[in-house]
């Protein structure tokens, strides 16, 4: 922890408690990689086969389900889960580029 994270904690400016975030929250901070997956599916339904595209789409569903499947194990509330899967995709999917 830094300084500054210590004097924000002291002056209360955080949350006594959890906050509930909103799905556009979550989406709005995803933007990037969601205009780079999108692009990445439209140029290889035209270049190359829609079938690529679909398998692409296909992945990124699987990877979600998972993702939603190992929260749920954990305990965590089904929007937890949702919001927790879809930002985890979009974060371990970025991480090529």
């Amino acid at each position: 922890m830094t300084r500054n994270h210590v004097e924000v904690w002291h002056e209360r400016v955080l949350p006594s408690g959890p906050e509930r975030i909103r799905f556009w929250t979550v989406l709005r901070g995803s933007l990037l990689p969601i205009l780079v997956w999108t692009g990445v599916a439209c140029f290889a339904y035209f270049v190359y086969h829609p079938l690529v595209a679909a398998v692409l789409g296909g992945l990124f569903a699987l990877s979600f389900i998972v993702g939603f499947g190992l929260r749920r194990r954990a305990r965590h509330s089904v929007r937890c889960s949702v919001y927790g899967a879809l930002g985890g995709v979009l974060d371990k999917s970025m991480a090529g580029f």
